[in-house]
């Protein structure tokens, strides 16, 4: 009985796993057609519009960074690249105003309003998904609803109740002060709403075989629950230092005292107190050092904060 010969492809399959090497022309890949002229064009195309509109989101920076380091004259041309290449601006920024303390402002308020979320909305967020209590809907609802409130409207009692903190006693007055500032935005619903729903991704499996060690809610919290949300801490981290750092309406409304400036209002206060001769060299280069920090933590954390918004939206 005549043996038949095996089919080209299982033939070559064979030899590679043996260690064979293959004859010269042998196909290695049999009835899959190569890509045409058509697939590699949709690509250029493709590639052609995102760099378009990767240039028109960077172009606003590159300009900023560029006129930082022009001199007077030269930036109000139109010209991108500097011809003579300078750094007086930035030391204008630094010696015309107490940069250097808005600078040490923003980074209280910053790393302070960043750590706070990242406590007390893991905490809230965890609750929410985990946790039986009544009332549990509704409140998270509440919370959710108030990202519907804009700042305009809860300036007035926002303000007043700092003014007037009714249930301290001796009423204290936390206008101007670096804990009035703080306390208001000691937890972002967003962040909160984040974290709960990437809560609900892990598996109970694991709270499970914390129960079966004696482990308490808050231990599971904190043993089992936070190490496996990474990617949640970096996204609610990018977030809360983003938001705390660019903020500039609270800021200007609640300091209010030259000493606890930030940037936002250092800067604003740079731009229109020399009237209409504006340094625009040093007005950039306070501008580039503004935006560097949040421009840095994005780069070493946007992996973990993409994997962290996606991650979230999706219940388990």
């Amino acid at each position: 009985m005549a043996v038949e010969p095996e089919p080209p492809h299982l033939a070559v399959v064979e030899q590679l796993a043996h260690g064979e090497e293959l004859a010269a022309g042998t196909p290695t890949a049999v009835g899959i057609p190569g890509r045409g002229a058509g697939h590699f064009a949709g690509r250029a195309v493709l590639y052609a519009i995102l760099l378009a509109i990767a240039v028109f989101y960077l172009w606003p920076f590159f300009w900023t960074i560029s006129t930082s380091l022009k001199t007077v004259p030269e930036s109000v041309q139109t010209t991108l690249l500097p011809h003579h290449l300078t750094l007086k601006g930035y030391r204008e920024a630094f010696t015309t105003g107490p940069f250097a303390r808005y600078f040490m402002n923003s980074v209280i308020f910053a790393v302070t309003t960043t750590l706070s979320n990242l406590f007390l909305c893991t905490l809230g967020g965890y609750a929410f998904a985990r946790l039986r209590f009544p009332l549990r809907e509704p409140l998270f609802f509440l919370v959710l609803a108030t990202l519907m409130i804009p700042d305009q409207l809860r300036l007035v009692p926002v303000f007043k109740m700092l003014t007037d903190l009714p249930l301290i006693p001796g009423h204290l007055n936390w206008i101007a002060t670096y804990q009035g500032y703080i306390v208001l935005h000691l937890l972002y619903a967003t962040n909160l709403f984040l974290m709960r729903q990437y809560f609900l991704t892990i598996p109970k499996d694991y709270e499970e075989a914390a129960k079966l060690d004696n482990a308490g809610f808050f231990k599971t919290y904190w043993k089992v629950m936070l190490p496996l949300a990474g990617p949640a801490l970096a996204a609610i981290t990018i977030l809360s230092f983003q938001g705390t750092w660019n903020d500039f309406y609270w800021q200007l409304i609640l300091l209010q005292d030259n000493s606890k400036f930030t940037l936002n209002v250092g800067i604003a206060q740079f731009a229109s107190g020399s009237g209409f001769n504006t340094d625009w060299p040093a007005l950039m280069a306070a501008t580039t050092i503004s935006i560097a920090p949040v421009a840095l933590i994005y780069v070493f954390f946007q992996r973990y904060f993409i994997a962290g918004v996606t991650t979230a939206g999706v219940k388990g």
